[in-house]
């Protein structure tokens, strides 16, 4: 019997939630480390799960981290997210995904503690998000970027960006699971692991693949246990409901709506870089709401 059945409804990887649940699970180390192995280039060989919570006194912020933040057997840091709604700008281009990615990436970098430590020494740092949306027009469903000069040579690897647009796998679902390379058979679990019509080749993917099977059989039992679907509907109906609210505050052109909604979303604990991405209002804006 194949571990994700044909016609079983299964909880979508691409959601934030669903992908936390998985690789922070006590029986997915193996498929976390398989996953960073396939994405950074090199065999990952231990990883350590860093504590995503965040203390209930943090006004600014919401207790639930949805990233998996990690440090990997060479001591490089790595956050491991999954972009689940699409963020877009006022001009209709990515600035505020690109922007939360680069906050993300810098901040969990010179978090790195510098009393008595050189410079030099310091670890890379590197922040993977993947994307169920577009974020580049026209470009490969893999981009990598890291500091470089004009003419691209690279300054330093010290800090690293690896975005993952699930949206763009059309090439890669048409190749034989025997072409895929490991990151290919990983974003397409990611990205189709709900889909029944790609129910047999994500199969195939888990019969090649052992630590992807891992993160499947703990999909498949998470996608069982009804609290856990509970608490995924809960979180999809509340950003549904905002994401709706919002877009009727911007259709009707009443930034007092946006306003409103903004001040709830505090009310919440929500954080505040959330709720600019999703209001588009200004951090200081909403600070002094």
């Amino acid at each position: 019997m194949p571990i994700l059945p044909i016609h079983e409804e299964i909880l979508p990887p691409s959601d934030d939630y669903v992908l936390k649940a998985i690789l922070t699970h006590p029986d997915a180390k193996p498929a976390l480390m398989d996953l960073i192995s396939a994405v950074i280039g090199r065999t990952v060989t231990d990883v350590q799960i860093r504590n995503n919570e965040l203390p209930a006194s943090d006004k600014d912020e919401k207790n639930e981290r949805l990233d998996v933040n990690c440090v990997i057997d060479d001591g490089s840091q790595v956050d491991v997210e999954m972009q689940g709604s699409k963020i877009v700008s006022l001009d209709g281009g990515h600035t505020s995904f690109i922007n939360k990615t680069v906050y993300y990436l810098t901040d969990l970098h010179s978090s790195q503690k510098s009393k008595g430590v050189r410079y030099a020494d310091f670890v890379r740092t590197y922040q993977i998000t993947f994307s169920a949306h577009d974020v580049f027009k026209g470009a490969e469903y893999v981009t990598e970027a890291s500091l470089r000069t004009q003419d691209g040579t690279q300054i330093t690897d010290q800090i690293n960006m690896v975005i993952i647009e699930l949206s763009k796998l059309d090439d890669v679902l048409n190749k034989s699971v025997e072409d895929m390379t490991a990151l290919e058979m990983w974003s397409a679990f990611l990205g189709y692991a709900a889909d029944p019509e790609k129910r047999k080749l994500i199969n195939d993917v888990l019969e090649r693949k052992e630590a992807i099977s891992m993160a499947a059989t703990v999909l498949a039992t998470i996608s069982k246990d009804e609290h856990e679907r509970a608490k995924f509907m809960s979180r999809r109906k509340f950003e549904t409901d905002m994401t709706s609210n919002i877009l009727t505050a911007k259709s009707q052109g009443e930034l007092d709506k946006a306003r409103k909604i903004a001040r709830n979303m505090k009310a919440l604990n929500m954080p505040i870089e959330t709720i600019a991405q999703l209001t588009e209002l200004s951090i200081s804006e909403i600070e002094k709401l």
